[in-house]
C-alpha cells in the first residue's frame, strides 16, 4: 500500500510538472509572445486575479507589464491590450489579423460554433452584410426603424404616467419597451406588455442575463469541459435558450405560411426569402437553423443592452438633476412640449446627445469589450501572436482614459462638449467596439437611447426616492432601484 501510494504521489507530482511545462512552453513561445505574470497548470492566472473585478486587474497588470500582457484563464491564453493606442492599432490598423471571435464557451454550445456572432471568415463576413444591409435599408416594411421606435416610446409614456407618481423599479418598463423595438423589426409587430408569450419571453432573457453574469458562468468559461458535467444554475442557460428556439421557430413557421416574396414585412421575412434564393447552395449558410440563432442573437443584444443602459442613465440624472433640468430646458427650447422628438432634432441639442454619450461611457457595460481572436500568427509591434490566441480589448481603459476625459470617473456631459457649448466628437468613444467586429446594432441602439431618453424627459421630471448625494457608485451596481416620475 505504501509503495502503491508512493507511486501516485509520484505520478501526481509528475503530471502536474508536464501540464506546467507546457503551459510555460505556450506561454513564452519563441520568446515574442508579450510579458505576463507566471502561469500555473490547469488554472492559469485564476487566483492571481480578482474574479469579481477582472477590469481592476487588468489594470493592476498594466501598470506592471505596459499595454500589451499576456495571462491564462484555466488553459486558455488571452493577450490583453490596453489603452486607446493599443487597441485601435489592433483592431483598426490591422483590423483583418485580429478579426476572429475569440473564445466564449456557454455560446459556443448554444450556437454549436455556427451562430453569427461565432462564425470567422467567408460565412460571417456573408452573414454580418446580409444583416447590415436589411437593418440598414430595409427600413422593416412599411414603417422605418425611428417610426417604430417612437410609436413604442408613445407606449413606454403611457405606461409611465399610470404610475401615478407612485415609486416603481423602471427595469421592466424599459426592457419591455426595447424589447419590443427589437420585435417589431424582427417580427414585423409588437407585443401588448401583458400578452403572456411576451411576458416569458422577457423573463428567460433577463434570467439567462443573470446568469450569464454569475459565478457558475465565470467557471464554465474557465472550465467549461468540466462545468458540463457539473449541476448548477448554469445548466438553466441551456433550458432557457431550447424555450427561446421553440418560441422563435413558431414565428417563423407562421411567416413561411403568409410569405409575400414581393412585399417581405420583416427581418425574418427577409431571410426566409435569402433562404429560398441559395437554395440549391448546399454549402449556404442562409438556414433555418441559422436564422433562429440570428434572431436569438438579436434578441439577446437588441433587448438586454439598450435597456440597461437606460436604467442606469436614469439613475445618474437622478443623482444629478441639475444635468436633467438642462437637458428639460434644451427639449423646451427645440421641440417643445406638443410634438415628438425626432433624430433630425439631435444636431440642435448637443446638451442632450452630449449626456446620451457619457451615459454610455460612464456605465461601460463591456467593460473588456467583446473577445478577438486573431486570425493568423499575427506580429503585433515587437511581439508574435499565435493564431487563435483569445483577444482582450479592453474598452474601459479608452472609455475611462484621463488624457481624454478630464476626471473620467465623474459623470459629466462637458467631455463631449467644447468651449462653445457644441457636440464633440472623440475617438475615444468606443461603447460598441471598433472595427470588423464592432456591435451590428450600433446605429439602432443611438437612435434608440436618444428618441427614449428624450421623450422620458419631454413628459416627466425624475424624483429620487433618497437624496441624490446619498446615491453612490454602490446603487449602480445593485440590478433593482426604484423611482418617481412626475408629469411635467
Amino acid at each position: 500500500m505504501e509503495l502503491l501510494g508512493a507511486t501516485t504521489i509520484f505520478l501526481a507530482v509528475y503530471i502536474s510538472c508536464l501540464l506546467f511545462l507546457s503551459a510555460w512552453r505556450k506561454r513564452t513561445g519563441n520568446g515574442k509572445l508579450p510579458p505576463g505574470p507566471v502561469a500555473f497548470p490547469i488554472i492559469g492566472n485564476v487566483l492571481q486575479l480578482n474574479r469579481k473585478n477582472l477590469p481592476q486587474s487588468l489594470q493592476e497588470l498594466s501598470g506592471t507589464y505596459g499595454p500589451i500582457f499576456t495571462i491564462y484563464l484555466g488553459s486558455e491564453r488571452v493577450v490583453v491590450l490596453y489603452g486607446h493606442e493599443a487597441v485601435k492599432e489592433a483592431l483598426i490598423d490591422q483590423g483583418d489579423e485580429f478579426s476572429g471571435r475569440g473564445r466564449m464557451p456557454i455560446f459556443e454550445k448554444l450556437s454549436k460554433r455556427k451562430g453569427m456572432s461565432f462564425n470567422n471568415g467567408d460565412p460571417w463576413k456573408q452573414l454580418r452584410q446580409f444583416t447590415l444591409t436589411t437593418l440598414r435599408n430595409f427600413g422593416m416594411g412599411k414603417k422605418s426603424i425611428e417610426e417604430r421606435i417612437l410609436e413604442e416610446a408613445h407606449f413606454l409614456v403611457e405606461r409611465l404616467k399610470n404610475t401615478h407618481e407612485r415609486p416603481f423599479d423602471p427595469t421592466l418598463f424599459l426592457t419591455h419597451a426595447v424589447s419590443n423595438i427589437i420585435c417589431s423589426i424582427v417580427f414585423g409587430d409588437r407585443f401588448d406588455y401583458e400578452d403572456k408569450k411576451f411576458v416569458t419571453l422577457i423573463s428567460l432573457i433577463e434570467e439567462s442575463d443573470r446568469l450569464q453574469r454569475s459565478h457558475w458562468a465565470e467557471l464554465y468559461r474557465f472550465f467549461p469541459t468540466i462545468m458540463d458535467y457539473i449541476p448548477g444554475p448554469h445548466q438553466r442557460i441551456f433550458k432557457h435558450f431550447e424555450e427561446l428556439r421553440k418560441f422563435v421557430l413558431e414565428r417563423v413557421e407562421m411567416h413561411r405560411e403568409s410569405l409575400e416574396p414581393s412585399c417581405p414585412r420583416d427581418f425574418i421575412d427577409a431571410f426566409l426569402i435569402k433562404i429560398k434564393q441559395e437554395q440549391q447552395n448546399s454549402q449556404s449558410e442562409f438556414t433555418t437553423d441559422s436564422l433562429l440563432r440570428r434572431t436569438i442573437g438579436l434578441f439577446f443584444a437588441g433587448t438586454g443592452t439598450t435597456s440597461a443602459t437606460l436604467k442606469h442613465g436614469l439613475l445618474l440624472l437622478l443623482k444629478y438633476p441639475e444635468i436633467e433640468e438642462k437637458v428639460h430646458k434644451e427639449i423646451d427650447r427645440v421641440i417643445g412640449r406638443s410634438r415628438s422628438p425626432c433624430m433630425a432634432d439631435r444636431s440642435k441639442m448637443p446638451y442632450t446627445d452630449a449626456v446620451v454619450h457619457e451615459i454610455q461611457r460612464v456605465i461601460v457595460l463591456a467593460p473588456l469589450g467583446v473577445p478577438r481572436a486573431v486570425t493568423r500568427d499575427t506580429h503585433f509591434r515587437q511581439y508574435i501572436i499565435p493564431k487563435g490566441t483569445t483577444i482582450f480589448p479592453v474598452l474601459k481603459s479608452v472609455l475611462y482614459d484621463s488624457k481624454e476625459f478630464s476626471n473620467p470617473e465623474q459623470f459629466n456631459p462637458a467631455h463631449f462638449l467644447d468651449e462653445n457649448g457644441a457636440f464633440k466628437k472623440s475617438d475615444f468613444f468606443m461603447p460598441f467596439s471598433i472595427g470588423k467586429r464592432s456591435c451590428l446594432g450600433e446605429s439602432l441602439a443611438r437612435m434608440e437611447l436618444f428618441l427614449l431618453l428624450t421623450m422620458i424627459l419631454q413628459n416627466f421630471t425624475l424624483k429620487p426616492l433618497i437624496d441624490p448625494k446619498d446615491i453612490t457608485r454602490m446603487s449602480f451596481n445593485s440590478y433593482f432601484y426604484k423611482l418617481i416620475v412626475i408629469p411635467r
